[in-house]
C-alpha cells in the first residue's frame, strides 16, 4: 500500500539550473515544490564566488538572446525572468588569435556570413549553406514535439523535418568536411567547440545546431552581477509561490513503495549530528547526475535504471583560471574583445586543433579567454577587471596525485597559461591582483558530478537528440532535469530541459496533492547582540541552532537571509567561530569595511535571521607533543581564542608560544607560554 501522506507534490533533488527551472516552473503552476542543494549556494555551474574585490564567475561566457526560436523562451515568458534578471549585450561572438591569424565572428546572421565571406571569398556558398542549414535545423527542433511523440512522427520525418534528419547523419567535423575546403576556416567555424564538445568528429549536428542557432540569429548575453542573479531568482519564484528551498541538505536515499518512487532520505551537509529527514511526494525530480540517482535508489532499481544509463559516454571537463586585474583591461590595456579563443600556431587545421583540445599539454591547448570588463558585467569596481582562462579538460589528468603533487600541478599549469596571456597582451600580468586554477576535481568537489563533467552526457549522435536520455525514468515517479538529459548541457539547453520536464510532471499531477507543512529550518536564528570588541573590529552574537556541535577551530558560513546591500558581494561568509563550545552562544568577529556584507552585518537589528551552515573545518593541534607557535594578526586571532581557551581548560603541559597583537585580552593556557 502506498504511503498516503505526501508533504510536497514535487521534490527536486539539487539546485542546478535545470532543478531550479523545473522546480519553479511547477511552483508557479501552483504545485508545492521542495527543493533539495547539497551547497549553501543555489545554481551549480550557474554561480558567482567572491575574492576581494571580485565577484567571479564560474562558468558562464554568454547565454544566446532572444528570438523566435528561442528554446528558452516559455519558460522566461512565464517565470518573469526578464523583468527580474538583466542581460547585457555581448558585442562579439568570439575572437580567435594565434600567430598570423586575428580575426572576428560577430553575431548575427547576415553579419557573420558576410565577415567571413570576405576573408574566404572562395568559400562563401559553403559559408552560406552552413549557417542556412543550421538556422533550418533550429527552426525544425522548434517546432518537433518532445519524447514520444516525437518517436511517433518518425515516418513522416522526410517530410515534416528534412533537415533535421539530414544532420541526424553527420557529425559536426563530417558536415564540414564535406562542404567546407579550407582547414583554417573550418577551425574558425568550430572555434568555440569547447561550448559543446571535445570532438568535431563525434558531436552530433543537431545538437551543435541547436546550440550554435541560438548565438547566430539571437546574439549573445551575459547575466548582470553574474549568473548567480538568475539562480537566485528562480529560487524566489520556488519560495514566493509555496514551495520550499532548503540549501546545505545532501539527498542519500530515493524512497521507494512498490517500485515507485515515493520521497527521500535527507541529511545536513554540514552538520554531521542532526538526524535523517525522510518527505514524501508522488513526484521527485533529480537534477542530480543519474549515475548518482543510481546510488540512491534500492538495488533492484538502480539495476533499472542502470540498463538505461550504464552504457552512456561522460563529456568532459574544464580546467579554468580565474583572475582579477587592477587595471581595466579595455580602457587601461588595449583589449577590444570579450571573448577570445587564444590558439597555438599550429592549430590552424581540424586535426591539429582537436588534438591540441584533447591533449594535456597547457602549452599547445586552445584557451578561452573572457573579458568581462567589456560589458557593464557589474563583477568588479570600476576600473578593475575580472577575467577567466581555460580549457576542456579530464579528470584523468589530475586524479591520482596526492595533495603535493596536485598543488605542483596546479601551480606549473597557471603559470603557463599566464605566460601564454603575457605573450598575446605584453603588460597585463603585472597588474594581477587575484587569480585561482579550479580543475576538474574541483568541479568534481562542487558538484559532485562524476568525471567532473560540466556537460552531463557527452552529446554524440547515438545518445544524442531522439536517443538522449529522457525527462521520465524507468522508474514510475522519477523523473530528471539536468544537463545530462534532454535537450543537453548550456544554460538554454538546461533551463529548456527543466521547463519541459516540469510540464510534463504537471500534467500527471494534474492538482495539487501535497498535505504536509513548510519542513522547519532550525539552522535559521536571530542575532542576539551586535557590540564592537576593538577599533575597527565589531562582534556578532547568536544563540546556537540545535544540534550545532562545534570544536575549536572550525567555521561556519553565515548566510544573511535580507542583506540590506548587496553591491558587488555574496549574501554569506565562511566565518570562524570566535566562541569555545562550552559558551551557550556563537560569536562571530570581523573586521569593519566597505563591501556590501560588513556593511550589512553592521545594519542588523537584534531579531534579524541568517542561516547557519556548519560546523566545518579542520583546524586544530595536532598530538605530537612538539612545542607549538602561533603567529596570528588582525581578525587572524578568532580561530586561536577558543584553541587557547581549549589548551586552558585541559591543562596541557606542552610549551605553547603566542605573538598576538592585541584586540582583545587573550586567553592563555597556565602552563608555559
Amino acid at each position: 500500500m502506498l504511503i498516503e501522506k505526501m508533504d510536497f507534490d514535487a521534490i527536486v533533488i539539487g539546485g542546478g539550473l535545470g532543478g531550479l527551472t523545473a522546480g519553479a516552473t511547477l511552483s508557479k503552476l501552483g504545485k508545492k515544490v521542495l527543493l533539495l542543494e547539497q551547497h549553501y549556494i543555489p545554481g551549480g555551474c550557474a554561480t558567482t564566488f567572491k575574492r576581494r574585490d571580485y565577484l567571479m564567475e564560474v562558468a558562464l561566457h554568454e547565454i544566446d538572446g532572444p528570438h523566435e526560436q528561442d528554446f528558452k523562451r516559455h519558460a522566461f515568458d512565464l517565470l518573469g525572468v526578464t523583468q527580474q534578471v538583466q542581460f547585457v549585450p555581448v558585442p562579439e561572438f568570439y575572437r580567435i588569435k594565434t600567430e598570423g591569424l586575428d580575426f572576428v565572428v560577430p553575431h548575427g546572421r547576415d553579419a557573420y556570413i558576410q565577415a567571413l565571406s570576405r576573408a574566404y571569398p572562395e568559400e562563401a556558398k559553403g559559408i552560406e549553406d552552413f549557417v542556412g542549414f543550421i538556422l533550418a535545423v533550429q527552426k525544425e527542433l522548434y517546432r518537433m514535439p518532445q519524447g514520444w511523440k516525437a518517436k511517433l512522427l518518425l515516418p513522416l520525418f522526410p517530410l515534416l523535418y528534412p533537415h533535421v534528419l539530414r544532420a541526424s547523419r553527420h557529425t559536426l567535423g563530417s558536415w564540414l568536411d564535406q562542404h567546407i575546403r579550407n582547414e583554417e576556416l573550418k577551425v574558425i567555424l568550430a572555434a568555440n567547440l569547447g561550448y559543446y564538445h571535445d570532438d568535431a568528429y563525434s558531436l552530433s549536428l543537431i545538437y551543435f545546431c541547436a546550440a550554435q542557432s541560438g548565438y547566430i540569429a539571437g546574439g549573445g548575453y551575459y547575466i548582470k552581477g553574474g549568473s548567480q542573479r538568475l539562480s537566485d531568482y528562480l529560487a524566489s519564484v520556488i519560495a514566493e509561490n509555496g514551495g520550499q528551498v532548503l540549501l546545505g541538505k545532501r539527498v542519500t536515499h530515493i524512497l521507494t513503495e512498490r517500485g515507485r518512487a515515493t520521497g527521500v532520505e535527507y541529511e545536513d551537509a554540514h552538520n554531521k549530528c542532526l538526524p535523517a529527514v525522510q518527505v514524501h511526494a508522488p513526484i521527485t525530480i533529480a537534477n542530480a547526475a543519474p549515475p548518482l540517482v543510481k546510488q540512491m535508489l534500492p538495488p533492484a532499481l538502480a539495476a533499472k535504471l542502470g540498463k538505461k544509463i550504464d552504457h552512456r559516454a561522460i563529456a568532459s571537463s574544464i580546467t579554468c583560471l580565474y583572475i582579477g586585474f587592477n587595471k581595466d583591461l579595455k580602457k587601461d590595456l588595449g583589449n577590444q574583445n570579450y571573448a577570445t579563443f587564444l590558439f597555438h600556431p599550429s592549430a590552424r587545421n581540424m586535426k591539429a586543433f582537436l588534438a591540441s583540445l584533447q591533449g594535456d599539454d597547457w602549452e599547445t591547448k586552445p584557451l578561452d579567454f573572457m573579458d568581462y570588463s567589456q560589458l557593464d558585467s557589474d563583477l568588479c569596481p570600476p576600473g578593475k577587471s575580472f577575467v577567466t582562462m581555460g580549457s576542456l579538460d579530464y579528470m584523468c589528468n589530475w586524479e591520482g596525485l596526492d595533495e603535493q603533487a596536485y598543488a605542483l600541478k596546479k601551480a606549473k599549469v597557471t603559470q603557463i597559461i599566464l605566460k601564454r596571456l603575457e605573450q598575446h597582451f605584453p603588460g597585463v600580468v603585472q597588474h594581477i591582483e587575484h587569480y585561482e586554477l579550479a580543475t576538474p576535481r574541483t568541479l568534481a568537489r562542487y558538484t559532485a558530478n562524476p568525471q567532473g563533467t560540466a556537460y552531463g552526457y557527452a552529446q554524440l549522435n547515438e545518445q544524442s537528440g531522439l536517443k538522449g536520455f529522457e525527462h521520465r525514468s524507468p522508474i514510475p515517479g522519477l523523473y530528471f532535469a539536468s544537463a545530462w538529459t534532454n535537450p543537453g548541457s548550456g544554460f538554454t539547453g538546461v533551463i529548456a530541459g527543466g521547463y519541459d520536464c516540469a510540464i510534463e510532471v504537471n500534467r500527471k499531477l494534474k492538482h495539487s496533492q501535497a498535505k504536509g507543512q513548510l519542513l522547519a529550518d532550525e539552522r535559521v536564528v536571530p542575532l542576539l547582540a551586535r557590540k564592537e570588541i576593538a577599533e575597527g573590529t565589531f562582534e556578532l552574537v547568536f544563540p546556537k541552532p540545535k544540534g550545532f556541535q562545534h570544536r575549536p577551530g572550525q567555521y561556519a558560513i553565515l548566510a544573511l537571509n535580507k542583506p540590506q546591500y548587496t553591491e558587488l558581494d555574496m549574501e554569506h561568509r565562511p566565518l570562524t567561530i570566535a566562541s569555545h563550545p562550552d559558551e551557550t552562544h556563537l560569536r562571530f568577529a570581523m573586521r569593519m569595511s566597505s563591501s556590501s556584507f560588513k556593511r550589512s552585518c553592521l545594519a542588523m537589528q537584534p531579531g534579524d535571521t541568517v542561516t547557519l551552515y556548519g560546523p566545518t573545518g579542520d583546524f586544530r593541534i595536532l598530538p605530537t607533543g612538539r612545542p607549538v607557535v602561533f603567529l596570528t594578526a588582525g581578525i587572524g586571532i578568532t580561530p586561536v581564542m577558543p584553541l587557547l581557551h581549549e589548551l586552558e581548560k585541559k591543562s596541557l603541559t606542552r610549551r605553547f608560544i603566542s605573538s598576538i597583537p592585541t584586540i582583545q585580552k587573550a586567553r592563555r593556557p597556565t602552563t608555559k607560554s
